[in-house]
């Protein structure tokens, strides 16, 4: 991490060249990025497609657990909104460690980021076949690839048009959260006292208690559940005034994401009618059981069109990372080429197709193992931000115009350390697959990057965003 970036003065100077790097066009307030930023969140189908999983293993605990992840996100939301605004790049993550921790943990978080962006598309893609069982009966598999295709298509697009798309696919999707969370509260079998009770449904129909350290590897999932308020940062080249929008977006997301997915859970393990329906998750079968059938197909279509909704916005911000490593030279010259290229509409569309389709094929993995993988990287990259955000106030970043955390360097520090333990708590299979990727990734960095660090891996900031004021 000793290997520090080039001073941003000179990453200016050499973006005005003629030849410089091609940037991202300014389109979007933050009406529109907050539209597609809480559409990445994707609270409704997060809601339905990664917290019945929750609800398997953690059951009266989800709750709680997604409280206390919700909470660990605000911290991790005030690094992001400090560093967004010092680095406001299309790099996100990586362009923010790598000016401040040096390239290769910027690398390392890249990659992590990489993994992430990749794998959750695919993950919520899969649940579409379940809610348009109503009507038609699919193999997940192949409804899920065929969402990441459709998303992808769509991502072809101008940003613009799509802040609208996914702003009405987001509507419905908070109407269906919000169905569910008037019925569940209208039918509650169970009070307050239920959300600390940490019970799960056993085999043979026992009830199991659910340990503290349950909880504890279940915040990797939770963090997971609202991670997508960093989109901000991603579309921070896009965004309009980014040393202001940047910070309101990253935490207006998070509160409003937060209230939509976390409100519905209270709500459904009040109204579970037992235990056992609690820890199947099936959400749908409760939707319909509290009401009929009509609304239960009413919410299943809302939520598959948030699937398509949150596919569509995954793919756009997942393209801005392959354009932003391009614009860097993380590759080889022709792969750079290929990356950097923007279409009539001013998208990426060759990072765009190289996202979307792998993403379509990333939906025959087993589930569990993409779960699992995605929980580790979250919980990976929030750390290194977090050290990012400790080193975030020294030298000339000292007095650069950006917005500026409260609790300065207490929150970074106790981030750093909660993050920490909650990786020790993880499966050793996702660790190590992780960790492999990310051992591969640090051999390429030592044979390619780092024998080439004056033309490779040279992480810029657009020069239109360096000096505006917050």
């Amino acid at each position: 991490m000793t290997d520090t970036l080039r001073p941003v003065a000179t990453a200016a100077s050499e973006a005005q060249a003629p030849d410089g790097p091609q940037k991202l066009k300014r389109s979007i307030g933050v009406v529109g990025g907050t539209l597609l930023t809480l559409s990445c969140v994707t609270p409704a189908s997060t809601l339905f497609v990664v917290v019945p999983d929750l609800f398997g293993s953690l059951g009266t605990a989800t709750a709680l657990t997604i409280a206390i992840g919700s909470l660990l996100c605000i911290a991790v939301a005030f690094c992001y909104s400090e560093l967004g605004t010092l680095i406001p790049s299309a790099g996100g993550e990586y362009a923010m460690v790598s000016t401040l921790a040096g390239r290769l943990a910027g690398w390392l978080v890249f990659v992590l980021s990489l993994l992430v962006v990749m794998i959750v598309p695919p993950v919520i893609a899969m649940g579409t076949a379940d809610y348009l069982a109503p009507v038609v009966h699919l193999d997940p598999s192949l409804a899920g690839a065929a969402v990441m295709l459709l998303a992808t298509l769509a991502g072809l697009l101008d940003l613009r048009a799509n802040a609208w798309i996914t702003g009405v696919f987001l509507v419905l999707e908070v109407i269906a959260a919000a169905v569910v969370a008037v019925l569940g509260f209208a039918h509650g079998h169970r009070g307050a006292g239920s959300l600390v009770s940490m019970q799960v449904a056993g085999a043979e129909g026992r009830t199991d208690t659910v340990t503290a350290m349950l909880v504890v590897s279940g915040l990797a999932i939770a963090l997971f559940v609202t991670q997508g308020f960093s989109t901000a940062v991603y579309l921070s080249e896009e965004l309009e005034n980014p040393r202001r929008n940047v910070a309101r977006t990253v935490l207006a997301t998070l509160a409003i994401s937060s209230v939509i997915i976390l409100v519905p859970v209270v709500a459904i393990t009040f109204g579970a009618s037992d235990l056992t329906e609690l820890t199947g998750g099936d959400i749908g079968a409760m939707v319909t059981a509290w009401s009929n059938s009509a609304v239960g197909t009413f919410v299943s279509l809302c939520v598959a069109l948030a699937i398509i909704n949150a596919g569509i916005v995954m793919v756009i911000q997942n393209s801005r990372v392959l354009f932003a490593s391009a614009r860097d030279k993380a590759w080889p010259r022709p792969v750079n080429d290929l990356f950097a290229k923007l279409g009539r509409f001013g998208s990426p569309w060759v990072a765009t197709l190289a996202v979307g389709v792998p993403g379509a094929l990333l939906c025959f993995v087993n589930l569990d193992t993409l779960y699992g993988v995605t929980g580790v990287s979250v919980t990976g990259m929030y750390l290194l931000v977090a050290v990012a955000a400790l080193l975030s106030r020294r030298g000339r970043h000292k007095d650069t115009h950006a917005w500026r955390m409260p609790l300065w360097p207490v929150l970074p520090v106790l981030l750093i350390v909660v993050l920490g333990y909650i990786l020790t708590q993880q499966e050793t299979a996702y660790l190590v697959w992780t960790g492999g990727i990310t051992a591969a990734a640090t051999l390429y960095w030592a044979f390619y990057l780092r024998p080439h660090r004056d033309t490779r891996w040279l992480v810029s900031i657009p020069e239109d965003a360096q000096d505006t004021p917050v």
